[in-house]
């Protein structure tokens, strides 16, 4: 007989992004996997329970969580849900939904259904940025963490309220990939790629590197990551074959993209010649340290007793200016952050570092740039051109700048 489909109990909370269920369902069922929903009250506000019934082809648990009707040889209702999945997807998951699985709540189906659950779960927050970044929610996600849930996202972009930030839910083909990978599953299927980066190899540095001075300090910068992930996330989603180098950063990975974390410069200069050898395109997005301590001391450094500290210093490769070296045929664009003279700064290193784009952006401004969601660039390419883009989040921007190299990379 053949092998039964995967079980999948979704959970789906009362957000905004609870519309987004009724379209998770038909992309589960798409990877072969039988799907039974379990909406929150709050959840069926925003999505019938009939249209999850008729997308999933399967019963949709209500708030009837203590009742036998229906159930299977007299068990309760949570008792034969739990029983049936094989996996618990809760997406999308407020705020208020992530308390109550960490605290073990159990006060309607949902909650009921997952402590009463033994195999892997998976949750999709989603909130407006400020909650996301609350101590208590932060706490929460930790606390699940640590018992094996896979949290995927939330990522950055336009949230309910017209804002833009970090709490919008995941994508739900990357959170079809998590529940897969949890199934242990193909991630994604074997379809050709589409987009103005179809089929071509990407690569992207992002973050800052550290370069240690003892077993505790080091020599670093306030990079937040955000340009370089916007950039593989938008390569990604044009069809690329993508391979972000991230130095570190706490950023989730975004979906379709290779990821291979470093640290140093010296880690940062290894990825890149593994991975760009066959690109077509680079972007150096990364902040790499331009020095590193001549030595890293063996054991924390004390304090010398009001003397002040020496560092010695030496130069880190130049990775942009070997990039040629080490990736022949791609397009190799690099990242200028400047705090005065621009163009005159952009333009000197476009010329010496053998790129054939430079972004530059004035990071002195604190809208922009470091730890910003938004950025404002100037772009010098090598034939003279020079493209401006005014100020973004960095998503759009991301968007914008691979429209501008796609026709260069080849």
């Amino acid at each position: 007989m053949p092998e039964r489909a995967a079980r999948v109990l979704l959970g789906i909370t009362g957000g905004i992004a609870a519309y987004k269920g009724a379209y998770l369902v038909r992309r589960l069922r798409e990877r072969g996997l039988a799907v039974r929903c379990a909406p929150t009250l709050a959840a069926e506000s925003f999505v019938s329970p009939l249209t999850l019934e008729v997308l999933s082809g399967d019963r949709v648990y209500g708030q009837e969580y203590l009742a036998r009707d229906g159930g299977s040889d007299g068990a309760e209702l949570h008792v034969e849900a739990a029983q049936w999945a094989d996996l618990l997807c809760v997406a999308p998951a407020t705020a208020n939904t992530l308390a109550r699985l960490a605290l073990g709540l159990a006060d309607d189906f949902l909650s009921t259904t997952a402590l009463m659950f033994e195999g892997p779960v998976v949750v999709a927050p989603a909130m407006h940025d400020a909650m996301w970044r609350k101590p208590a929610v932060e706490g929460r996600v930790a606390t699940l963490r640590d018992r094996g849930v896979e949290v995927v996202g939330p990522v950055e972009g336009a949230l309910a309220s017209g804002e833009r930030g970090w709490g919008r839910m995941a994508e739900p083909e990357a959170i079809v990939d998590a529940v897969c990978r949890a199934l242990g599953l193909p991630e994604a299927e074997d379809e050709a790629s589409v987009g103005p980066l179809a089929g071509r190899k990407v690569v992207v540095t992002a973050g800052p590197t550290y370069e240690a001075i003892d077993p505790v300090r080091f020599l670093g910068n306030r990079s937040s990551g955000r340009m370089g992930f916007a950039l593989a996330r938008q390569a990604a989603i044009r069809g690329a074959l993508v391979t972000l180098i991230a130095g570190p950063v706490k950023l989730e990975t975004p979906a379709g993209v290779r990821r291979v974390d470093v640290v140093s410069a010296a880690e940062m200069e290894a990825a890149l010649r593994e991975a760009a050898h066959d690109a077509d395109l680079v972007v150096m997005a990364a902040a790499v340290a331009d020095y590193r301590p001549r030595e890293c001391a063996e054991q924390k450094m004390k304090k010398s007793g009001g003397d002040g500290l020496v560092l010695e210093l030496e130069e880190n490769p130049d990775l942009l200016a070997g990039l040629a070296a080490v990736a022949p045929r791609a397009q190799r664009v690099g990242f200028a952050a400047e705090t005065e003279d621009l163009e005159r700064s952009a333009r000197k290193k476009l010329k010496a570092k053998g790129a054939h784009w430079i972004v530059a952006n004035d990071v002195s401004r604190p809208d922009i740039g470091f730890e910003s969601a938004d950025n404002e660039v100037v772009v010098f390419g090598g034939n003279g051109e020079v493209e401006r883009f005014p100020k973004q989040s960095k998503d759009e921007l991301a968007g914008r700048l691979l429209e501008l190299f796609a026709g260069e990379a080849t």
